[in-house]
């Protein structure tokens, strides 16, 4: 039992590192979305790999296509979106609201999703445990996300300005819970989870692809490339890591416990990284606010998904 709760933690770990090498890799390419393509490219062969060694086939057949409803094709695209925007959110808000936000928008749309089954995931009541845990979470994201900004001394507009760029992680943070479930349920409909992994991440590359296309008019250029770090090709590969790494341990010790194993992963790497300024990022000393409001979510998370 012990190594798969070690692979969801470290899976949520490498998902908190994919953040910084992705805006780095913005740095150089000089655009959000040529970042995120690159990166949902390499995820891709990485999940593509796995797929043809599971089961030998890419793709679903054109009958399988046609025969199920078009919103199972979606959570790439909200996966492509919640990569983009972790690119724009990392450099303003830093590593750790990066992350904690979108958990936050992880949490109430994965509770709408629990309470009204919603793209026919498992439907579970809402009970005062889970109510409380709510109520809990939402306590701790504004210690540890308002408390410390009372204390910084910001100009008005730039608070404005940063107000809107919070809401905006939470939202993406609900596609990420809405992503989750509508690829589960095509692992279900496709009995491979690898596949609807891959095929995820491919259509969320497609989609990224004819988005960068459509803004920029342009591919990476050599020049570019030529300038970054072997490290910064590698973000789509963390990512794809904790897609497998959650397939791996939710048959083995259940969605609950890998979910809130991967988010405490997700939490410590991205204190490390703001702490040390991992992957070129910058570098911001945790405030003890911070420690508090995390560790008031994590109690938050327990009353949802285990009282």
């Amino acid at each position: 039992m012990y190594i798969y709760l070690a692979f969801a933690l470290v899976g949520g770990f490498l998902l908190a590192n994919q953040n910084p090498i992705n805006a780095d890799l913005r740095k150089i390419v000089g655009s959000p979305f040529l970042a995120s393509g690159i990166s949902n490219f390499v995820g891709s062969i990485f999940l593509g790999i796995i797929t043809l060694v599971t089961s030998q086939t890419l793709f679903p057949s054109f009958q399988f296509v046609g025969s199920h409803p078009a919103w199972i094709w979606i959570g790439g695209v909200l996966g492509g979106i919640f990569l983009t925007s972790n690119v724009l959110l990392f450099p303003r808000l830093g590593a750790v609201q990066t992350v904690i936000l979108p958990i936050l928008g992880q949490i109430l749309m994965g509770t709408l999703i629990d309470s009204f089954g919603w793209f026919h995931a498992m439907q579970l009541p809402m009970t005062l445990m889970r109510f409380l845990g709510i109520i809990i979470t939402l306590a701790g994201v504004i210690v540890a996300v308002v408390l410390p900004n009372l204390k910084e001394k910001e100009a008005e507009t730039n608070q404005t300005n940063l107000l809107g760029w919070r809401i905006w992680a939470v939202i993406v943070g609900a596609m990420s819970a809405a992503q989750q479930a509508i690829n589960g349920r095509l692992g279900v409909l496709l009995e491979n989870t690898a596949q609807a992994a891959f095929v995820s991440f491919f259509i969320g590359f497609l989609a990224i692809f004819i988005v960068s296309l459509f803004i920029d008019h342009r591919l990476p250029k050599i020049s570019e490339l030529k300038k970054a770090k072997p490290w910064n090709g590698i973000g789509g590969f963390l990512g794809a890591s904790f897609v497998f790494a959650t397939v791996v341990a939710v048959p083995e010790i259940g969605a609950g416990l890998t979910i809130m194993m991967g988010l405490i992963g997700q939490i410590l790497g991205s204190m490390l990284v703001q702490q040390f300024g991992w992957w070129r990022s910058s570098k911001y000393g945790i405030q003890i606010w911070q420690i508090v409001g995390i560790l008031i979510m994590l109690t938050g998370i327990i009353f949802i998904k285990f009282l």
